[in-house]
Protein backbone atom coordinates (compact mmCIF):
# COMPACT_ATOMS: atom_id res chain seq x y z
CA UNK A 1 0.00 0.00 0.00
CA UNK A 2 1.12 3.30 -0.82
CA UNK A 3 2.61 6.17 1.81
CA UNK A 4 2.80 9.27 2.17
CA UNK A 5 5.12 11.95 3.86
CA UNK A 6 4.05 15.13 4.55
CA UNK A 7 6.54 17.66 5.27
CA UNK A 8 6.86 21.21 7.34
CA UNK A 9 3.28 20.63 9.24
CA UNK A 10 2.73 22.93 11.60
CA UNK A 11 2.92 22.08 15.10
CA UNK A 12 -0.99 24.04 15.78
CA UNK A 13 -2.20 21.64 12.75
CA UNK A 14 -0.25 18.89 14.18
CA UNK A 15 -2.23 19.42 17.50
CA UNK A 16 -5.53 19.81 15.93
CA UNK A 17 -5.45 16.27 13.76
CA UNK A 18 -4.80 15.00 17.23
CA UNK A 19 -7.60 16.44 18.71
CA UNK A 20 -9.79 15.83 15.94
CA UNK A 21 -8.71 12.44 15.86
CA UNK A 22 -9.42 11.56 19.72
CA UNK A 23 -12.97 13.49 18.84
CA UNK A 24 -13.53 10.48 16.70
CA UNK A 25 -11.84 7.60 18.66
CA UNK A 26 -9.00 6.96 15.98
CA UNK A 27 -5.49 7.42 15.62
CA UNK A 28 -3.92 10.49 14.07
CA UNK A 29 -2.98 8.88 11.20
CA UNK A 30 -6.53 6.87 10.76
CA UNK A 31 -8.08 10.68 11.00
CA UNK A 32 -5.63 11.83 8.03
CA UNK A 33 -6.42 8.91 6.08
CA UNK A 34 -10.28 10.15 6.16
CA UNK A 35 -9.73 13.77 5.84
CA UNK A 36 -7.61 12.74 2.08
CA UNK A 37 -10.57 10.38 1.18
CA UNK A 38 -13.57 12.26 1.66
CA UNK A 39 -11.24 15.55 -0.04
CA UNK A 40 -10.57 13.73 -3.14
CA UNK A 41 -13.88 10.82 -3.11
CA UNK A 42 -16.39 12.91 -1.70
CA UNK A 43 -19.59 10.89 -1.59
CA UNK A 44 -21.76 13.19 -3.73
CA UNK A 45 -19.21 13.34 -6.67
CA UNK A 46 -20.83 12.07 -9.79
CA UNK A 47 -20.62 8.82 -11.29
CA UNK A 48 -20.18 8.68 -14.79
CA UNK A 49 -22.07 5.02 -14.82
CA UNK A 50 -25.20 6.22 -12.95
CA UNK A 51 -25.53 9.87 -14.91
CA UNK A 52 -25.83 8.08 -18.25
CA UNK A 53 -28.21 5.16 -16.30
CA UNK A 54 -30.07 8.44 -15.43
CA UNK A 55 -30.04 10.25 -18.39
CA UNK A 56 -30.88 7.45 -20.62
CA UNK A 57 -33.89 6.52 -18.36
CA UNK A 58 -35.00 10.18 -18.45
CA UNK A 59 -35.14 10.33 -22.33
CA UNK A 60 -36.83 7.03 -22.28
CA UNK A 61 -34.51 4.41 -24.14
CA UNK A 62 -34.80 0.98 -23.33
CA UNK A 63 -32.66 -2.42 -24.72
CA UNK A 64 -35.10 -2.72 -27.91
CA UNK A 65 -33.34 0.77 -28.36
CA UNK A 66 -29.75 -0.35 -27.56
CA UNK A 67 -29.92 -3.26 -29.16
CA UNK A 68 -31.13 -1.24 -32.73
CA UNK A 69 -27.91 1.09 -32.28
CA UNK A 70 -25.78 -2.43 -32.46
CA UNK A 71 -27.10 -3.14 -35.53
CA UNK A 72 -27.17 -0.63 -37.02
CA UNK A 73 -23.51 -0.12 -36.00
CA UNK A 74 -20.25 0.14 -38.43
CA UNK A 75 -17.94 -2.62 -37.59
CA UNK A 76 -15.53 -2.05 -39.74
CA UNK A 77 -11.80 -1.40 -38.11
CA UNK A 78 -11.02 2.18 -38.43
CA UNK A 79 -7.66 2.92 -40.20
CA UNK A 80 -4.68 4.28 -38.44
CA UNK A 81 -4.22 7.65 -38.35
CA UNK A 82 -1.39 8.74 -40.81
CA UNK A 83 1.16 11.58 -40.34
CA UNK A 84 3.02 12.01 -43.50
Amino acid sequence: MPAVTIRNLSEETHRALKVRAARHGRSTEAEMRDILDAAVRPANRVRLGSAVAALSRDVGLTNADVEALEQGRDRTPANPMRFE
